[in-house]
């Protein structure tokens, strides 16, 4: 809650109900191919006050706006269960700076129960991160996020223009910086045919490092990320293999979580790729690796870089802008511009 004049705690409320909107979310096979309508509520929690005195749009929250990013996600990539549902909606609110918390309520009405019966409805509650007026941890957006980026096939410049581009419309995600651009030779699995005879013709790597905040949790970020690998023509084949675009989640606030398969962090193995290091050093100079075999970033590049002089990575002339913020998200995920 925020303070107000005198110290009273200020906690107003915007609700949207019956946000109807068709997705294809369930258990049932049936469920994901032929959809079904699902309703939603929200009860926004902030403080209105500045609103109310200024008479600006700007200084509460659209909930134009905040319809159609809920809108998005319900019609976006389908879930099984509707608490995973509710959690999705419940970032893209958390998202807007202004929301202190959000009550979620995600009905469905015509779920597949074969006895007769009105609605089912599953309701949830989220609270912000705290917010510091320096931007630090706990600053608008939520859990800092660092992202990599390589790419070794096609326009592979273009291709990481898009994928900045993509990233910047998630939900829930915040871009706030992108580093110059490296290049660095494939990095290629012992044992595999790459390895033993490697194509003469494959394109070395580019790569660069995004960074932002995001209120999504680590496996709806890594799903995010997948989805705009899939956009830009990712097919997974080979481990460490030539690719359109990989996305991969290198640190998200500092944890340190090893007990999940599909997504370990920080990134197992960023301690040891110049071309993950030497692009975050650029865009983040004080930026520190947790977990093993971390440490502040810029002297682990360095270490890298004197213990094979020259060889590492090579910086490339190549434009990669940072999107301005997205006020209005028009995708659940990442793809395609």
């Amino acid at each position: 809650m925020t303070e107000g004049a005198g110290g009273e705690a200020a906690v107003d409320r915007i609700e949207l109900s019956g946000l109807r909107v068709r997705g294809r979310h369930g258990v049932l096979a049936a469920e994901r191919e032929l959809g079904q309508v699902f309703v939603v509520d929200l009860v926004l929690e902030l403080d209105i006050r500045d609103a109310a005195a200024s008479d600006d749009v700007v200084d509460t929250v659209h909930y134009g706006e905040v319809a159609d990013d809920v809108a998005a996600v319900v019609a976006g990539d389908p879930v099984a269960l509707l608490e995973r549902l509710a959690q999705r909606v419940a970032h893209v609110v958390l998202a807007r700076e202004r929301v202190l918390a959000v009550e979620v309520a995600v009905h469905k009405p015509q779920a597949p129960i074969g006895v007769a019966f009105d609605d089912v409805v599953v309701r949830v509650r989220r609270e912000a991160p705290a917010r510091g007026a320096d931007g630090g941890d706990g600053g608008p957006g939520g859990t800092p996020v660092v992202l990599a980026l390589g790419s070794d096939l096609g326009d592979r410049a273009e291709v990481l223009r898009s994928a900045v581009a993509s990233l910047a419309r998630v939900p829930g995600l915040v871009l706030t910086g992108v580093s110059p651009v490296v290049e660095s030779a494939p990095v290629r699995l012992p044992g595999t045919e790459a390895a033993e005879a490697p194509d003469e013709d494959q394109q070395p790597f580019l790569n660069a490092v995004v960074v932002g905040r995001t209120t999504l949790a680590p496996l709806d970020l890594l799903a995010a990320c997948h989805r705009v690998e899939a956009g830009h023509g990712r097919v997974r084949r080979e481990r460490w293999g030539p690719r359109t675009l990989d996305v991969d989640v290198v640190d998200l606030g500092g944890a340190v979580a090893r007990d999940d398969e599909r997504l370990l962090l920080p990134h197992p193995r960023a301690h040891e790729r110049a071309f993950v290091l030497v692009p975050w050093s650029l865009v983040a100079p004080d930026a520190h690796l947790p977990g093993p075999g971390g440490g502040a970033v810029a002297e682990l590049a360095a270490a890298l870089d004197a213990a094979e002089p020259g060889a590492v990575v090579v910086r490339r002339d190549v434009d990669l802008p940072l999107p301005p913020p997205v006020l209005g998200v028009a995708a659940a995920g990442g793809g395609a511009p």
